[in-house]
C-alpha cells in the first residue's frame, strides 16, 4: 500500500510533468491541506525525495508571500553514472575523467569544467576521495541552477 509520501511525491512529480518549465511553485499550506497533513509531511517528502541527487533543487521562502519552488535538473545519458560515482568517491583522475565526459556531452562548457578543474586543483590537498566527489557535485548542481 502506498504511503501518503509516495502520494504527494507522485502529485508534485505530475506537476512538473504539466509544467511548461523544468520548475512549479507551490505553497506548502496549501498541500499540507490538500492532502489533509502537517506542513512537516510536505517538508519531509521535499527533504527525502526530490535532492540534487535525484535530479531536483528546492527553493524555499518562507512567510505570507511564500513559496517552494521546485526545480527539475536537465539530465544527459551519461548522468546517472556520474552520479552514482559522485556519491562515494573520485580521484583526482576520474575527476578529471568525468569533466571530460560532461564536456563530450555538452552537459557543461569548456570554460565551467575549467573552472571546477582549477577549483579541485586548488583545494586537492584538504580534499579527500569521498570530500572531492561531494564538492564536485556541489559544483555541479550550482552550475546546473544557474543555467536557469
Amino acid at each position: 500500500m502506498a504511503s501518503l509520501s509516495d502520494f504527494i511525491e507522485k502529485y508534485i512529480k505530475e506537476l512538473l510533468n504539466e509544467a511548461e518549465n523544468d520548475f512549479i511553485e507551490l505553497q506548502r499550506r496549501d498541500l499540507a491541506e490538500a492532502f489533509r497533513c502537517v506542513p512537516s509531511q510536505i517538508n519531509y517528502v521535499l527533504q527525502t525525495r526530490f535532492t540534487p541527487e535525484k535530479g531536483y533543487i528546492v527553493e524555499s521562502r518562507r512567510g505570507g508571500g511564500g513559496f517552494i519552488r521546485i526545480v527539475r535538473l536537465a539530465v544527459n545519458p551519461h548522468w546517472e553514472l556520474i552520479q552514482q560515482k559522485l556519491m562515494s568517491e573520485i580521484t583526482p583522475e576520474e575527476a578529471s575523467a568525468i569533466l571530460e565526459i560532461l564536456v563530450a556531452e555538452e552537459a557543461i562548457l569548456e570554460e565551467e569544467a575549467r573552472l571546477i578543474g582549477i577549483v579541485l586543483r586548488q583545494e586537492e590537498q584538504n580534499l579527500d576521495d569521498t570530500m572531492r566527489a561531494v564538492l564536485l557535485r556541489s559544483l555541479l548542481v550550482v552550475i546546473q541552477n544557474l543555467r536557469r
